[in-house]
């Protein structure tokens, strides 16, 4: 593990609200993944939020308005990532608390879980890049680096190596790189 675990979790979800977005690099036709409230409930479940979930427009709104914000996370440089991360808690009103609830043993939470869930979801992604970056880690922020995608990547991995998305851009750039080598064979 490169961090500890509430960070790598909240990184990962981060990076998950982020990849929602539609694209918006040339070819990259990403549709918006969270542009309803089932959408929203959906990848809540799957990211393993708990806590108050309103489920309905407003929440949404608030969520799909943070998305743009987050991903400055991975086009900025080190100190615009400190003035987005502070501000982002300032926003949240972040108030650390260390905490131990369904076995992970103690992690810090910022935030009630009574509160909105964008402000949650504000202060989680805020604090984990508050690790990151007292790590020096910012170079673990990647795009992924297929030609047509800007999906955003947190590599997790031992030796830094991730690439790509999870959006099996690994697979189509690996087959196409192997496609040519065999057309240039023949």
């Amino acid at each position: 593990m490169v961090f500890a675990h509430d960070t790598e979790v909240a990184l990962s979800a981060a990076a998950a609200l982020v990849n929602t977005l539609p694209g918006s690099v040339t070819g990259d036709s990403s549709p918006d993944t969270l542009s309803t409230v089932a959408d929203l409930t959906e990848f809540c479940s799957g990211q393993g939020w708990t806590g108050r979930i309103d489920a309905d427009a407003a929440e949404l709104a608030a969520v799909r308005e943070l998305r743009p914000r987050l991903r400055g996370l991975w086009e900025r440089d080190e100190q615009g990532v400190v003035d987005l991360t502070n501000d982002l808690l300032a926003e949240g009103a972040a108030l650390p608390r260390l905490v131990d609830h369904d076995g992970f043993g103690w992690h810090v939470h910022a935030t009630s879980a009574d509160a909105p869930l964008a402000t949650r979801m504000t202060v989680e992604a805020a604090m984990a890049v508050v690790d990151v970056v007292r790590e020096g880690e910012l170079a673990r922020f990647r795009v992924c680096e297929a030609p047509d995608c800007d999906d955003v990547v947190v590599d997790l991995s031992r030796n830094r190596s991730r690439r790509f998305c999870e959006g099996g851009c690994a697979a189509r750039v690996h087959t196409a790189a192997y496609r040519a080598r065999k057309a240039v064979e023949r």
